[in-house]
């Protein structure tokens, strides 16, 4: 077996990437451009849902940790159930999504690309690599402050990785390149700047480790733009699909 096939296939399955069985291209009228308010409505809905979902899932493992007396149990125990608890959450947030969030790089290579653009699969082992990050991190903060999962900064987490998965359906579901643009940027990457400060004022060593999560999202962020750019310039809002019009 091709060694490369099977780094992309680890890689892949772990972050849950799956080859394009369909398009899924919302198709728009872009000579008669209508501001779809529908999705832009559904689009806040499911992100303050999913961020709602999210924190109750913080609360019920303060709960839990209660309930079953966990702290008590060795340390290397209760690290592994946070770590694993931390993992679960940033790989598989969009389970708590109302949208079609599938992870796919299909319409990434659809598109019409920068020179600089990376290929395909270093999206996939990037985001792993983050992922690991984001855990080593959300542990930190969550030690550093009692052992507590309802505390604001990791709430900052939840809410920024919610606005990451709405992002993921506007661009790479719905392939909305200009309702992107600007979501990526309010979304994904000012989250992750505030979720950054917010943990180095906990624990600088936190600040520190999700730090390259902030870099990779300002590069993403400029390859959004770039890919906007490059393929028709479409407004910056939904527009209403030529089926709807």
């Amino acid at each position: 077996m091709n060694p490369n096939n099977v780094v992309k296939s680890t890689v892949n399955t772990v972050m849950g990437v799956k080859a394009t069985t369909h398009d899924t291209t919302i198709q728009t009228d872009l000579a008669n451009p209508r501001w779809d308010k529908k999705a832009t409505l559904t689009y806040w809905g499911a992100t303050l849902a999913q961020v709602a979902a999210l924190t109750a899932l913080l609360w019920g493992m303060d709960g839990a940790f209660a309930y079953f007396d966990l702290a008590t149990l060795p340390q290397g125990i209760v690290t592994a159930i946070v770590g694993v608890f931390f993992a679960a959450v940033t790989l598989r947030s969009r389970l708590f999504s109302l949208l079609d969030n599938t992870r796919s790089n299909g319409r990434y290579q659809s598109l019409q690309r920068p020179a600089w653009a990376p290929p395909p699969l270093a999206f996939p082992i990037v985001w792993m690599s983050i992922a690991v990050l984001r855990v080593v991190s959300a542990y930190l903060v969550w030690s550093a402050l009692g052992q507590s999962f309802l505390i604001w900064p990791l709430v900052l987490y939840v809410i920024h990785l919610s606005l990451g998965d709405t992002w993921n359906t506007i661009f790479t579901v719905e392939g909305r390149l200009g309702a992107a643009v600007p979501m990526v940027i309010v979304g994904p990457l000012l989250s992750a700047a505030v979720l950054t400060v917010s943990y180095y004022r906990v624990l600088p060593l936190a600040g520190w480790v999700i730090l390259p999560s902030l870099v990779w999202l300002t590069v993403a962020t400029a390859l959004c733009i770039s890919l906007w750019r490059l393929n028709g310039q479409e407004p910056l809002y939904p527009l209403v699909a030529k089926a709807e019009s």
